[in-house]
């Protein structure tokens, strides 16, 4: 059943952030599960208009809503999309808890490193300060990506079949695609590549580049 669900996105951002700005993560999780849903775009540069602040009290995106609830928080909007429909999670209690764990994984594990590498390279570069930060954060990096990458091994996805999980840990990945932090790792390069080439995450990506499109 449709859910007359709305996500809130940005109807523009600098390049280099088009295609990672997370109401991508969760528009790919309703292409998964295949449920249509509608947009509110706000400026990004723009005071958040009151009631938005009553869904997301940081005014940051994405929010969400359907017939059931009203959340904020990525994370927690691909986790309750994957309970509600089928799609993204396994059908056992023990597959279903690992895939929610993979997804508190990347979130916590993963992106906290990335982001910092982000901040860095996009908005700190010629700082002084980062020439000293920069080696000790991508240190950082490498050593979780190793981490990851062993687990990984020569599977397709983290525990056989694709889920939330992937979906989460995918979107965080590619905040290094094209960095030399991802590069040495050709098994999570792939791993992230698999993700992008499913055709789920393809009409998400298109969605969100098509909203910044229509506000050029």
């Amino acid at each position: 059943m449709a859910a007359d669900i709305t996500v809130s996105a940005y109807r523009w951002v600098p390049d280099f952030a088009r295609g990672h700005v997370r109401d991508l993560r969760v528009r790919w999780a309703l292409e998964e599960v295949g449920q249509p849903y509608s947009v509110r775009l706000l400026d990004v540069m723009a005071e958040r208009p009151a009631d938005y602040l009553q869904e997301q009290p940081f005014g940051q995106v994405p929010a969400y809503r359907d017939d059931q609830v009203r959340i904020f928080e990525s994370g927690a909007i691909v986790i309750h999309i994957a309970e509600r429909w089928p799609g993204l999670l396994p059908a056992d209690p023990a597959g279903r808890a690992k895939a929610r764990t993979w997804v508190v994984a990347a979130l916590n594990s993963i992106e906290p490193i990335t982001q910092q590498l982000a901040e860095i390279d996009f908005f700190h570069k010629d700082e002084a300060w980062t020439k000293e930060r920069r080696p000790q954060v991508f240190e950082q990096a490498t050593k979780r990506l190793n981490q990851l990458a062993t687990w990984l091994g020569d599977r397709d996805w983290l525990e056989g079949e694709f889920s939330v999980g992937d979906l989460m840990m995918v979107a965080v990945l590619r905040i290094f695609t094209g960095t030399p932090a991802l590069a040495p790792h050709s098994t999570l390069a792939a791993y992230v590549k698999r993700g992008e080439a499913r055709p789920a995450f393809q009409r998400a990506l298109a969605a969100q580049l098509a909203d910044f499109r229509q506000e050029a």
